[in-house]
């Protein structure tokens, strides 16, 4: 698997001075440790966390998740694509949902580029 850019959260810049605890678990066991092994890209990660967060319903997530995505490389493409997949197994209004974060966030992306 070729060298690819070491993952890191945001918890302590976001909780850290409200739920310090749970920061540091974002930052030290998520990010650090469970991103960054070895034997998954940092790409099928960010794929297999898109489809899950979606599947779950977890728009607030998912907003953060997909330009973490992109980030890593997933296209713009693979992610519609996903998403329209995981509709058909999570139901309806959780894929529309989760196209709505995309279109937002993809959307947003495009007009900076």
């Amino acid at each position: 698997m070729p060298e690819q850019a070491r993952q890191i959260g945001g918890g302590r810049r976001t909780l850290g001075d409200f739920a310090p605890k749970l920061a540091e678990l974002t930052d030290d066991v998520l990010f650090d440790d469970v991103w960054n092994r070895p034997d998954l890209s940092a790409r099928d990660r960010s794929l297999i966390t898109v489809a899950v967060l979606a599947a779950g319903g977890d728009l607030a997530q998912l907003e953060f998740h997909l330009g973490r995505a992109v980030e890593n490389g997933v296209t713009h493409t693979e992610l519609i694509e996903a998403l329209t997949h995981v509709t058909f197994y999570a139901g309806w209004p959780k894929g529309m949902g989760a196209m709505g974060v995309a279109k937002k966030v993809l959307g947003t992306q495009e007009a900076a580029n």
